[in-house]
């Protein structure tokens, strides 16, 4: 799902896309497809300091470089079988078969709690299949784990969106953007979203 969900939080469809986002929400939750090799035994340094550059990126472009790097850090679970499994999760997605990519991940979260890319793929499968009670609640593992997972609330944010509670979804994308200022489209959904609910300034 490129976005996070703190509150519980939610995350985003990698087939559905929202009117009010021109971007898909699987652009935002889910890994790009050509990371760049990831920098096995480094990954909390490398997320602190990548975080750290995400905030300054100077522009687009910069950005998405460094949140490239940052999922490239996410994806790997320091585990061979689950980075295997994860693999199989990828084209269960692709096939559009989410009872199998549900439990290949179930089994990747038994054996590695610790995985945060475990639970927030999760959250994405159930939000899928419009189980959003199970959804919010991996979106909670996702940000006990992660905080910082722009993917994640960005996500929230549109699930919060569709279900009409714009107060919230508005602090969700705002947090979001607090991680990464330059998610795209998020800027222009919080402008609608802050006239709509704190009105307009006079």
């Amino acid at each position: 799902m490129r976005m996070t969900l703190r509150f519980p939080a939610v995350f985003a469809a990698v087939v559905l896309a929202s009117p009010a986002l021109a971007q898909s929400p699987h652009e935002w939750l889910t890994p790009p497809v050509n990371l760049p090799p990831p920098e096995r035994g480094a990954q909390r340094y490398n997320l602190d300091t990548l975080f750290g550059a995400l905030k300054l990126a100077p522009d687009e472009a910069s950005a998405k470089a460094i949140e490239d790097r940052i999922w490239a850090v996410w994806i790997v679970s320091g585990s061979d079988t689950c980075d295997l499994l994860m693999s199989r999760v990828k084209d269960a997605i692709d096939d559009k078969d989410f009872d199998l990519a549900l439990k290949l991940l179930d089994a990747i979260i038994a054996i590695k709690p610790a995985y945060t890319e475990a639970w927030n793929r999760r959250a994405t499968i159930y939000y899928l299949k419009q189980d959003y009670a199970h959804s919010i609640a991996d979106i909670a593992e996702v940000l006990k784990r992660e905080p910082r997972h722009f993917g994640a609330l960005a996500g929230l944010g549109l699930m919060l969106q569709e279900i009409g509670d714009d107060k919230n979804a508005l602090n969700a994308y705002r947090r979001a953007l607090a991680v990464d200022p330059h998610l795209e489209n998020i800027p222009d959904v919080v402008k609608t979203l802050s006239e709509k609910v704190e009105g307009r300034d006079i």
